[in-house]
């Protein structure tokens, strides 16, 4: 529990106290948002804020995991670095496309296939790595099967090992690239990617905690309780890594709520959605992602929906704008207004989500019968 409690301190002292640093500083290299002509005219006056603000506490985060783990005594295991590495290979193709936008002088960095293409480079690396992990109770970092909130007997390995890890790492694939770019198309008002994502990643460090205390094999689990144990990889290391996270996050809210003197950029909203997703596939909760981010799944839907829709009639549309945060905004809602009410949203699905996985392992252990 120190450790958590160290890194989420860490990782928020880093972020609120450097992040005027880096503000600073990528005003010096120039490094300033460029606004598509197409958004709401409100948003020409955020033009030149420091953007590329992702590296800020993606570095918190790290430093935070790392130095929580030393000073607590607790090791850095599989588990954790992996979690890092999505974060860290999904940072860099963000910077990537951030840094072209920069440099181009334009709102538009990498094309759409070139940032997929990247993103299933790093968790293809992320599923065929975590494959090969297994700890002690021989439980593997990666699993094979499709889990809501919990493993269920669909394994894909039923095809045999090589069809088999195929389809994990296209399953896994699916799942980052679908996370990634949620929170990147939600990452469009001030604080509005930053509230929803401490909401999703906190609850995962919930459920890491819970599982943690919950592990099958261990002295913690009660023995009346035993059949709603969860085999998961290191549990307690990702409730760290998240905390440290979600830490970092709350600091650079403080720089990045309206009005916004830094934006996280692509470095720091694809950074995030492979966090997010790693988080999922880590803890055995794929399915239940859906809930947990129920906010970017909403955003993300109103984007295919509008375009579907504007297909079919031949130039229709059912929002004024898409992604929705911003068909509130034409309709004369204030940016805060619309933050606040989306966190509150994304909030709420949170708690539905941590709700739903506390019901399931109710009813295994029998505490609701």
């Amino acid at each position: 529990m120190i450790a958590i409690l160290i890194a989420g301190a860490i990782g928020l002292l880093f972020t609120l106290l450097l992040t005027p640093v880096f503000i600073k500083f990528f005003l010096k290299l120039r490094w300033g948002q460029y606004i598509r002509e197409d958004g709401p005219k409100e948003h020409y006056a955020k033009r030149g804020t420091p953007t590329m603000g992702g590296i800020v506490f993606v570095l918190g985060s790290v430093v935070a995991y790392f130095l929580a783990t030393l000073i607590s005594g607790e090791r850095p295991t599989a588990a954790g670095l992996i979690v890092i590495f999505m974060m860290l290979g999904h940072a860099v193709i963000g910077f990537i496309d951030d840094f072209l936008k920069v440099r181009k002088h334009q709102s538009l960095g990498l094309g759409g296939w070139q940032k997929i293409l990247g993103q299933v480079i790093v968790s293809s690396i992320f599923a065929l790595i975590g494959l090969q992990f297994v700890n002690e109770q021989g439980i593997p970092l990666v699993s094979s099967s499709i889990s809501v909130i919990r493993d269920t007997s669909f394994d894909f390995m039923m095809f045999g090992a090589i069809a088999g890890t195929i389809l994990v790492v296209i399953w896994i694939v699916l799942i980052t690239t679908a996370t990634s770019n949620a929170v990147n198309v939600t990452d469009g008002l001030d604080g509005l990617a930053t509230g929803a994502s401490i909401f999703a990643i906190g609850s995962y460090g919930v459920i890491g905690y819970w599982q943690f205390n919950q592990a099958c094999g261990t002295e913690r689990v009660n023995s009346s309780v035993v059949q709603a144990c969860y085999e998961v990889y290191a549990p307690l290391d990702l409730a760290i890594i998240a905390a440290a996270i979600v830490g970092a996050l709350i600091g650079f809210l403080w720089w990045n709520t309206s009005p916004a003197q830094i934006f996280m950029g692509d470095t720091g909203s694809l950074a995030l959605g492979g966090a997010l997703a790693a988080f999922a596939i880590l803890t055995r909760t794929e399915l239940l992602l859906v809930v947990i981010a129920g906010l970017f799944v909403i955003d993300t839907g109103s984007v295919i929906v509008q375009r579907a829709y504007f297909k079919i009639t031949k130039g229709k549309r059912i929002f004024l704008m898409s992604p929705i945060h911003h068909h509130y905004e034409l309709k004369g809602w204030a940016e805060q207004t619309v933050v606040v009410r989306f966190w509150i949203v994304g909030g709420l699905f949170a708690v539905i989500g941590i709700a739903l996985f506390y019901a399931e392992w109710s009813l295994l252990s029998g505490v609701l019968t």
